[in-house]
């Protein structure tokens, strides 16, 4: 609830400060004193975007400061999601500085307009013309039939459960998507892949095939080498074997002269060793040295599938190669394997429906069970505001696909007068009449929910006599279990209110401004009196003004 309201700096008002408590309060005045000035103070508490022209001064702040009493309406969660700090006594609080700046806070912690609307939607509603509108629309005439159906939480586990579902056919389609690119690729893939399988890459040595292909393409001028080799180390008298083993002798001759001869001698019997070695080695080689153009053939053909796939490629490593065939193999694997994704995504998708449709047959049969109670309890108050021929009918449909409220149409229809038809709400009835269904619906919604403070906005216009009366007593009803602010300007309804505010103007300094007082009895039965009979109050309108508040 509403506990108090300040307003420094806006529009007439120079400063004002009023407190408020629970039940039926009043607020009256003259036509132009500045009831909506106190509605649009309030308004940018609510989460109204401000305006610079709003301001009384232009050099001075303006400041819009409410308090609520929220220990009932549960909104811990709230303040959570919103990062919030909770308090019992919530302060929100508007400024509007003179640079046209606008700024909001909620028990001192600065906040956008989005946060500040989120939880105002709690705390007040103001009832205008405007929002009576809102009883046509679908979401509004979803929410009354659920909180009399007390759908609450099968509603919070739909919507999470549909939110899942929407997600799983979202990823449902990405797969499809991609299994249907992939497709486009995969021959193409399957064909590079293969390729590269067909030349074994893990067993080829590019550099000993290099080298075999030299060898094998070079067979003769090997052979004409080594057996020049052989010639030169071997043959008689001027080979380099003979010609080690004569100095040999001839060092052995001088030996014994001294050990550097010993020495020179035991190097060059090495290096003799070496030689024959070495010419033991090339006869081996010349002996297994053959042509094999079968093999030549064969190394050359491997070189030149690797050199045309290095090319295809633009690589130059087999290790590159290697990475490029991993890589191929794992696309197409991947699209072996979208089906089974796919498929367990279209079961998970499955389950999902199964289960929204569960919920959702438990929500229509919740709604269809609470709709003939609304509409007696409707029709009973809507015969007591004077349209006793007002006939109410709710069609809910099932539908073939599921919405954020469930798998129903819903249809208010209405019917005014005997003889005519139903129809749309928005086609047959008039302001004044969807004022009083929306006060009727107003008051049966308090009988099955906490609402929050509502302010109704001159809801009695174009009523009077008896429907102003029965009006003022639904009022009163509902201020039984919630606070309730109705400005108005019938005295049988202000007479009910637990508590009377008026709005008045005063010039000060050949300024205007308006003020806002909590009238005492014989204050409130001089308004109520004057609201009977004007300015000029007779013992008679006085007299009726004891009677109506007594």
């Amino acid at each position: 609830m509403l506990t108090s309201l300040y307003i420094k700096n806006y529009a007439l008002i120079d400063e004002l400060n009023v407190s408020f408590n629970n039940g039926l309060s009043i607020i009256t005045g003259e036509t132009g004193a500045g009831k909506s000035i106190l509605l649009g103070g309030l308004s940018l508490v609510l989460g109204k975007r401000a305006d610079l022209s709003q301001v009384k001064t232009a050099d001075q702040k303006c400041i819009i400061e409410a308090v609520f009493d929220i220990s009932n309406y549960e909104l811990q969660a709230l303040f959570q999601t919103l990062d919030l700090d909770y308090e019992v006594h919530t302060i929100i609080r508007r400024e509007i500085l003179p640079s046209g700046k606008s700024r909001a806070f909620i028990n001192d912690t600065p906040v956008n307009l989005e946060s500040l609307a989120s939880l105002s939607s709690y705390l007040i509603d103001i009832h205008s013309q405007h929002q009576t509108q809102q009883l046509t629309q679908d979401d509004y005439q979803f929410n009354v039939i659920d909180a009399l159906a007390d759908n609450k939480e099968y509603l919070q586990e739909f919507s999470k459960r549909l939110l899942e579902y929407k997600k799983l056919q979202k990823d449902l389609d990405e797969l499809k998507v991609s299994k249907a690119e992939l497709i486009k690729e995969y021959d193409y893939n399957l064909f590079l892949s293969n390729e590269l399988n067909e030349i074994n890459l893990e067993k080829i040595n590019l550099e000993e095939l290099e080298a075999q292909y030299e060898e094998l393409n070079n067979v003769e001028v090997i052979g004409e080498k080594l057996s020049s080799a052989k010639s030169i180390l071997s043959s008689e008298s001027l080979g380099v074997s003979d010609q080690i083993n004569t100095v040999k002798q001839e060092l052995s001759k001088i030996t014994s002269f001294g050990k550097t001869y010993e020495t020179l001698r035991e190097r060059i019997t090495s290096i003799g060793i070496e030689i024959d070695d070495i010419l033991t080695e090339l006869d081996d080689l010349e002996e297994n040295l053959s042509s094999d153009p079968e093999a030549l053939e064969r190394v050359s053909n491997t070189l030149q599938i690797i050199n045309n796939l290095f090319q295809k490629h633009s690589v130059k490593e087999i290790e590159d190669l290697k990475e490029i065939k991993n890589d191929l193999q794992s696309k197409i694997n991947n699209t072996e394997s979208l089906d089974a994704s796919i498929q367990l995504k279209e079961e998970a998708i499955l389950k999902q429906n199964e289960k929204l449709n569960e919920i959702a047959i438990k929500i229509h049969k919740k709604r269809k069970k609470v709709i003939p109670v609304f509409v007696s309890k409707l029709e009973a108050i809507l015969s007591e505001l004077g349209m006793p021929n007002a006939k109410f009918k709710v069609e809910l449909e099932t539908l073939a696909k599921f919405t954020k409220k469930g798998k129903d149409n819903l249809q208010f229809l209405f019917m005014a007068n005997k003889g005519s038809s139903f129809n749309e709400l928005k086609k047959s009835a008039s302001g004044g009449e969807l004022s009083r269904i929306m006060l009727a619906i107003k008051s049966i919604l308090a009988e099955y929910i906490q609402l929050p403070s509502i302010m109704f906005d001159e809801i009695d216009t174009g009523v009077s006599g008896e429907i102003s009366n029965k009006m003022g007593e639904i009022m009163k009803k509902m201020s039984c279990k919630m606070q309730v602010f109705t400005i108005t300007h019938l005295p049988q309804i202000a007479a009910k209110g637990d508590a009377h505010y008026k709005v008045f103007k005063t010039d000060i300094d050949n300024t205007t401004h308006t003020q806002l007082k909590k009238l005492e009895e014989e204050e409130r039965i001089l308004e109520i009196a004057q609201m009977l009979g004007g300015l000029n109050v007779t013992d008679s309108a006085l007299a009726h003004a004891k009677q109506l508040l007594n």
